[in-house]
């Protein structure tokens, strides 16, 4: 254990414990609970919780654990994970539900680019030990298409599109109730759920997130919309139809009906990345690419449908 102590600054007066000890140590914010939930921190003497609000001028007594050894990625095959295409620039899979895009602290599953090692596949150096070659994520409860970079170029390339937000993303989801209107745009911040960890929320303090939806099939209890993500939050598609009485079916932490989601087979919320669009690295052309429902979404899909 290393000790720190640190003033808290003006500009980060009244904020929660683990926000401020983010910025000023560059902590994640599920570290810097991990510390809090310890009973690591202290203010000015006093034992803090993550929640609690800092105080400008007071001290923060801080202990910091050992660092950890960098997570490894394990060859470990993913039954499911269908390779949708392949090149030396890079490669495009279908991930099933069930299955991270790397290894985490926390996380034992199947993993994306275990599976591609596993399965012999070279993929870009660029990036964290365990992120080497990816360029975007999607939830382990998410189904559908991602990229990972094979070359380092592509890499470079690749990270910087979704950064700037000319990836064309564009996902299917079956929600509770009919949207309202039935083509729109939900723009509303999303930040961690102040009171349940792992989870998001709309929050005013929040980062800018922007979904833009389409209603493409109505029926008596659930709605097929077709979504184009603008910004690409954790869980975002998940929060706003949350926060809009329409949450994604199947998906209870965020408020689905439980007895609907049992009635239509669903273990998971109904979301599935069905296309990825984007720049090829290499020769600058649009390259799309696709994928159809899995075999459980279909099945619930079908129940929903009016016979």
């Amino acid at each position: 254990m290393t000790e720190r102590s640190i003033l808290v600054p003006e500009g980060l007066d009244g904020q929660r414990v683990d926000a401020a000890m983010s910025k000023l140590l560059g902590l994640s914010r599920t570290a810097a609970a991990d510390i809090c939930a310890d009973g690591g921190v202290e203010m000015s003497g006093r034992p803090v919780i993550k929640s609690d609000r800092v105080i400008a001028g007071e001290r923060l007594d801080i202990m910091m654990p050992e660092p950890k050894k960098p997570l490894e990625v394990v060859p470990d095959p993913v039954p499911g994970m269908r390779i949708v295409h392949d090149e030396d620039a890079f490669v495009v899979v279908d991930k099933p539900v069930g299955v991270a895009a790397h290894p985490a602290l926390g996380w034992t599953g199947r993993t994306v680019v275990g599976g591609l090692a596993a399965a012999g596949f070279r993929i870009a150096t660029s990036g964290a030990p365990e992120r080497q070659g990816i360029v975007q994520r999607l939830d382990v409860g998410t189904s559908g298409l991602m990229v990972v970079a094979k070359s380092e170029y592509a890499y470079s390339v690749l990270k910087r599109a979704f950064k700037e937000r000319t990836v064309e993303k564009t996902y299917h989801a079956v929600v509770q109730g009919l949207p309202d209107p039935v083509l729109g745009t939900i723009d509303a911040p999303i930040a961690r759920h102040p009171k349940h960890d792992g989870l998001y929320a709309v929050r005013t303090e929040g980062k800018n997130a922007i979904t833009h939806y389409e209603v493409i099939e109505a029926h008596r209890r659930a709605a097929l919309v077709e979504i184009h993500l603008e910004t690409g939050r954790t869980h975002q598609i998940r929060v706003h139809f949350s926060a809009t009485k329409h949450p994604c079916v199947g998906d209870l932490p965020y408020g689905a009906d439980p007895v609907l989601a049992k009635e239509l087979g669903l273990e998971r919320q109904w979301l599935h990345a069905v296309k990825l669009g984007f720049q090829h690295p290499d020769t600058q052309k649009w390259v799309e690419f696709e994928s159809g429902y899995p075999e459980d979404l279909q099945i619930a899909l079908d129940r929903i449908r009016p016979n």
